[in-house]
């Protein structure tokens, strides 16, 4: 049976400076749930709460319906695995893998057929009777994972696992862990990460954390696509998060008038209006009708016919960054800097250079005041 998870107002404190504050969340059976935040935000702390290793000064934690605040880590049935694989180095990788059976004493034929399945399905079968010092990071990840759920826990914490990795690694970790997720159904995953790329890839839902509260918690999707907070926006992906004023029929930034959907936001108040760089093209937007010989992504200026619902946005090129697949342009607009990530442009506007955005109404997200000021990411 499927293992859920649940803090229950817990409070975390050292030498009086709080690091949980009041954390409710539930994880149910079965789910992975990204703890993400920068560091310092309380997310680690509530994961070792979950294993056993700090007791908070107040609230509970439950792990499938039962109250584990007092009980030892031994006693809560839980898998874990950290950032540096705490593998050790004199045993061999079968060796490692049944240490904690062995620490439950569980008998020798169970023992050996629980090793062989948790190898199998972490893809390590063949190095057994190797060494730690033998195997890349990766591997070794694999076998600290393989470790973890060799006592068939139904909850597996994961605390960091891929940040010792380099690129390459992390995205095939990523995938295995993916995989493992659909392969084992039944584990419920508590998985810490400063990394929005991991939580966004593997998640079921994301939890987002600062300052030793809860900030936001929803589907990757939801963050992304419709975050409620300005630091959701910024920290779920890169966000240009720009200070206007809610009109009678959109929002004011500067002097220029901007249609976007405002809800029960009144007239006159102040607000955030939250983009993501990539929803933001060139020129004053795709044309209503067949325009040939037009690119709206490489030439700036007016279009005839542009689309109901286009805002457009003038201002001045301030930088510009080549990544590849793309440009990412940095455009002074009203006194706020405007990130739009582009195609790849042939020629790029040089600093200075008067410039014509534009993005949808349907792309643009109304968010609480005072958490403006451009770009999140670089």
């Amino acid at each position: 049976m499927s293992t859920g998870i649940r803090f229950d107002g817990v409070t975390v404190a050292y030498d009086g400076n709080v690091v949980l504050d009041t954390f409710d969340l539930t994880v149910e059976p079965g789910e992975v749930m990204a703890l993400l935040g920068p560091s310092g935000s309380g997310k680690t702390t509530a994961l070792r709460a979950v294993a056993g290793f700090v007791r908070p000064a107040a609230g509970r934690v439950l792990i499938g319906g039962d109250d584990v605040t007092g009980l030892p880590p031994h006693r809560r049935g839980i898998g874990m695995v950290v950032q540096q694989y705490a593998l050790f180095p004199h045993l061999r990788v079968d060796a490692n893998v049944a240490f904690g059976l062995k620490a439950r004493r569980t008998p020798r034929d169970e023992t050996a057929a629980r090793v062989a399945e948790a190898l199998e399905a972490t893809g390590m079968t063949g190095y057994a009777k190797r060494y730690p010092r033998a195997l890349s990071g990766g591997q070794q990840q694999r076998v600290a994972i393989a470790r973890a759920l060799a006592i068939r826990p139904g909850v597996l914490l994961l605390d960091e696992p891929l940040s010792a990795l380099d690129a390459r690694l992390r995205s095939g970790m990523l995938a295995e862990l993916a995989r493992l997720h659909r392969d084992l159904p039944d584990v419920t995953m508590l998985y810490v990460t400063h990394d929005q790329t991991e939580a966004l890839t593997l998640a079921d839902r994301v939890a987002v954390m600062d300052r030793a509260r809860l900030r936001d918690c929803g589907t990757p999707r939801e963050l992304y696509r419709r975050p409620r907070t300005g630091f959701t926006a910024s920290f779920v992906g890169d966000a240009n998060l720009l200070p206007v004023t809610v009109t009678g029929r959109g929002v004011r930034l500067g002097d220029t008038d901007l249609e976007v959907p405002t809800g029960d936001a009144a007239a006159g108040a102040p607000a955030t209006l939250c983009l993501r760089p990539h929803l933001v093209g060139l020129g004053e937007g795709p044309p209503s009708g067949p325009n040939p010989g037009t690119n709206p992504r490489t030439e700036s200026g007016p279009k005839p016919g542009t689309k109901p619902g286009t805002n457009v946005l003038r201002g001045t090129v301030a930088e510009v960054q080549w990544r590849g697949v793309t440009h990412r342009l940095g455009v002074d607009v009203a006194g706020h800097r405007v990130i739009a990530d582009v195609r790849e442009l042939r020629e790029t506007p040089a600093p200075g250079t008067a410039i014509t955005l534009h993005f949808a109404a349907a792309d643009a997200v109304l968010l609480p005041a005072g958490e403006a000021g451009g770009a999140a990411h670089g």
